[in-house]
């Protein structure tokens, strides 16, 4: 399972260096674990069981997660962090992340994790559409990016907020590479967003798997780990979409917070995550574990076929991530 490549966000507002999050009495702090994005609630809860840790729910997104690092660099709340690949990598370039292997890191392939184990992959998804399809009217479900532009799916269509959200940037990737760009050249990916923009796109900034599931957003640009769970746990009628121009697949990671306050918990917590155990975990959420362990017969037999997946392409990570600072500078000028 090559390429076994998936993320993670929820608003709160960032908190003074010091404060934590609502639960007070947690033995350690993972920021930017929400319980309904990948299953992080399934996986805090067998954490508790099999460690006796106990974290609290945390809904930062990515981006507000390593707001909140730098902003504490001198007095560390958080033990560890989670979030999209670029992140993580600046997290480290930052020096906010502190260099751990866990079990399992010589497992995780060559470009999933930092050499240093400042950050590495925990699982992986792949970027399309999450359609919930009673919620279009009577319109078709989409099958490419530039159908979105069509005037049937006015309103209808959401994303992240790609200079705040990992997942709002990775779809912007995506559509660049779908149209030609590269993370040298976001033209297309700025042009496609203007355009978009006329037919009254949603933009929230904080994950929003129930929106779809309530009809409030038909179209999200998502990861298929999330349509795939609102497929077939949720009511309704629910499609992933590969978009037919072509897609990218990311990863997800987790790093130790430099000088956190309880670094053996963290070290703990990171080991579980990587275990045969705590890998198989995110399978139930229908996510890719980092390390290449067989997805089961009846999680696997959900995915789309592996031919559309061969429209999904890995990127440079780091190219990613020193691309995306300018990027978000970019949209919020000339799209938002």
């Amino acid at each position: 399972m090559k390429h076994i490549l998936a993320a993670a966000m929820v608003t709160t507002a960032l908190l003074a260096p010091g404060q934590i999050t609502a639960t007070q009495a947690a033995d350690a702090v993972c920021y930017n674990c929400p319980p309904q994005w990948a299953d992080w609630a399934s996986m805090l809860e067998a954490i508790e069981a099999n460690l006796g840790i106990t974290m609290p729910h945390d809904n930062k997104n990515s981006g507000q997660t390593l707001s909140q690092l730098l902003a504490e660099r001198a007095a560390p709340v958080a033990d560890v962090a989670y979030y999209g690949v670029t992140t993580g990598i600046r997290a480290a370039n930052e020096g906010v992340a502190e260099p751990y292997m866990p079990e399992g890191f010589d497992e995780i392939p060559e470009g999933l994790r930092a050499d240093d184990g400042s950050w590495f992959a925990v699982h992986a998804g792949t970027l399309g559409l999450f359609v919930n399809v009673d919620a279009l009217g009577g319109a078709p479900v989409p099958a490419c990016w530039s159908d979105l532009n069509d005037p049937q799916y006015r309103g209808m269509v959401g994303y992240l907020d790609p200079s705040s959200a990992f997942v709002g940037y990775a779809g912007a990737v995506a559509i660049n590479m779908a149209n030609g760009g590269d993370l040298d050249n976001f033209d297309p990916a700025i042009e496609y967003f203007q355009t978009l923009g006329e037919n009254d796109p949603i933009v929230p900034k904080q994950t929003s798997y129930a929106r779809v599931v309530s009809g409030e957003i038909p179209i999200l640009f998502d990861y298929d780990f999330n349509a795939y769970r609102a497929k077939y746990e949720e009511d309704g009628n629910f499609e992933f979409v590969i978009p037919c121009e072509g897609t990218v697949t990311v990863p997800y990671v987790m790093s130790l917070v430099a000088d956190g306050p309880n670094p053996e918990l963290g070290r703990q917590v990171l080991d579980f995550i990587m275990s045969d155990e705590g890998q198989a975990i995110w399978t139930n959420a229908y996510l890719r574990p980092a390390r290449p362990i067989e997805l089961p017969e009846e999680v696997a037999s959900r995915f789309l076929p592996m031919s559309e997946y061969e429209r999904a392409a890995a990127v440079d990570y780091a190219a990613m991530e020193a691309a995306q600072s300018a990027f978000g500078e970019r949209y919020l000028a000339e799209v938002e």
